[in-house]
């Protein structure tokens, strides 16, 4: 490991592969790695386990994504499992590509194409369907959300603050994905109000949806 390497900032991302925002969020996350001496560690968390006690007073629309929820999020653990951490970001990547940059379905087909690009095995895909690996999901959700109370969604990010302690916050949510100086200037502005004992929220009205490019 390079001197380099070794001062890298590890930033811990939860992800739900379904998630348009998560998406934009973790685009950003990448370009900050190009600009700051950041290493970004991906995890798995699920709005299907976050929200399983609510679906009898969500939406109809928003209750049928979350049945569809679990099958991206168990192929990705069980790549996890299977193949160890370092597969979920390309996974991700892959996975994210074909749901929001070009729309495709939420098919075994699409699974398949993804395992496929990142070189893994096309039968992880039947484990969209089944609970073999629930506990783990959980237990990665629950690592996840933890961190940031349950009144939030994905991503959550988690930094180390100055004391060593964990700082986590739910976002930053934006669109579209800032590229370079801009993507310099979210990440230290971000890092710089989380570090703030007791600070909680910045938010307005978002006027438009994600921009995918």
């Amino acid at each position: 490991m390079t001197t380099t390497e070794a001062r890298k900032t590890p930033a811990d991302f939860w992800f739900d592969p379904l998630c348009p925002w998560a998406w934009m969020t973790s685009r950003w996350m990448l370009e900050v790695e190009k600009v700051r001496p950041v290493e970004v560690r991906w995890h798995v968390m699920s709005l299907a386990v976050l929200n399983e006690d609510k679906l009898d007073t969500l939406p109809e629309k928003y209750a049928t994504f979350l049945k569809e929820a679990w099958g991206p999020v168990r192929v990705a653990i069980a790549a996890q499992e299977q193949h160890g951490d370092a597969v979920l970001g390309p996974l991700y990547t892959a996975l994210g590509t074909r749901f929001h940059n070009q729309g495709l379905p939420k098919t075994r087909e699409t699974l398949v194409a993804a395992l496929e690009e990142v070189g893994l095995p096309a039968d992880l895909a039947d484990y969209a369907d089944r609970d073999t690996y629930d506990q783990e999901l959980r237990a990665s959700h629950k690592e996840g959300i933890d961190k940031v109370g349950q009144d939030v969604g994905t991503p959550v990010i988690a930094v180390p603050g100055a004391d060593g302690e964990q700082i986590a916050f739910f976002g930053p949510v934006v669109t579209p994905a800032p590229r370079g100086e801009e993507a310099a200037k979210l990440w230290d502005g971000t890092l710089m109000v989380a570090s703030i004992p007791g600070f909680y929220e910045i938010k307005r009205t978002r006027t438009q949806g994600p921009i995918f490019d």
